[in-house]
């Protein structure tokens, strides 16, 4: 019957109410009925179909941004694009990182920390190892290219880039640069390292560069360094006498041969301009 409360096999109908077991001699494990002798500790399930999210955090925050950068180039490095990754809303991102601008910068503060410290002593007098710290800071934005271009106005302030100041002036207090200088000359020596960087990521120099992707690499950069050699190498000497007699050599050197030269020269600048009114 439909209100027998025993053990029955019969099948309930599809549009009965449950059933609930009353017997006194019913162990309550192995009884299909729901039971009120059933001791068995009921452990409410999750209605998520995956894990619960990792708590969001500034340095996962720029994790992401690092991976995205790698992967798909600084472009696809949005609030937007980041709250897909992370698999929340844009909004969330605003309470660790203000805008795109400071996201970028973090990002470039988080890369800096590859560059490392200065070389000891004695692998190079100051002057080497202050140029080798430099170039790895180039090399660095070889390869992202487009973290290069962004760098030129990108604005950091994290750890990474109180490091890198602070070796590039210990070098040059080694050095014996007063420290007017090498206040001034830490901005000048970055300045000069980054549009370095810069220029060379436009017209895609370096292997590395060309696998940065989402970078955009413009075809008409390699167009325009063609025009400008042979504007140069047509230059006439009646009117641009200077210009045909030196055409080879405003051309010639390995993008790495210019970019010591460079260092050097200004280092060598920092370390005899007096800076005005400190000296």
């Amino acid at each position: 019957m439909r209100g027998d409360a025993s053990h029955s096999g019969d099948a309930p109908h599809e549009h009965d109410a449950p059933r609930t077991c009353s017997s006194r001699t019913c162990s309550g494990r192995t009884c299909s009925l729901r039971c009120r002798h059933d001791r068995t500790p009921r452990h409410p399930r999750s209605r998520r179909d995956r894990p619960a999210k990792p708590a969001l955090t500034r340095e996962g925050i720029v994790a992401a941004a690092v991976a995205v950068l790698r992967a798909e180039g600084l472009a696809k490095v949005t609030m937007r694009r980041l709250a897909q990754e992370l698999d929340t809303g844009p909004a969330s991102l605003y309470v660790y990182v203000r805008n795109t601008a400071e996201l970028h910068a973090a990002v470039l503060d988080e890369l800096l920390g590859t560059v490392g410290a200065a070389p000891a002593p004695e692998e190079g007098d100051w002057r080497a190892r202050l140029e080798g710290v430099l170039t790895a800071y180039v090399r660095m934005l070889h390869a992202h290219p487009s973290l290069a271009r962004s760098a030129l106005t990108a604005r950091p302030s994290g750890p990474h880039y109180l490091n890198l100041i602070e070796t590039l002036l210990a070098l040059l207090d080694e050095g014996g640069v007063p420290p007017e200088r090498a206040a001034w000359g830490v901005d000048l020596l970055l300045q000069h390292a980054t549009a370095t960087a810069a220029e060379h990521s436009a017209r895609g120099a370096t292997a590395a560069g060309q696998r940065d992707a989402g970078t955009g690499a413009d075809p008409r950069s390699d167009a325009d360094w063609d025009a400008l050699t042979r504007a140069l190498h047509g230059a006439r000497d009646t009117t641009h006498p200077h210009i045909a007699a030196l055409a080879g050599p405003l051309l010639s050197g390995a993008p790495e041969e210019r970019l010591a030269w460079g260092l050097r020269a200004v280092i060598s600048g920092i370390a005899h301009t007096p800076v005005p009114g400190a000296d």
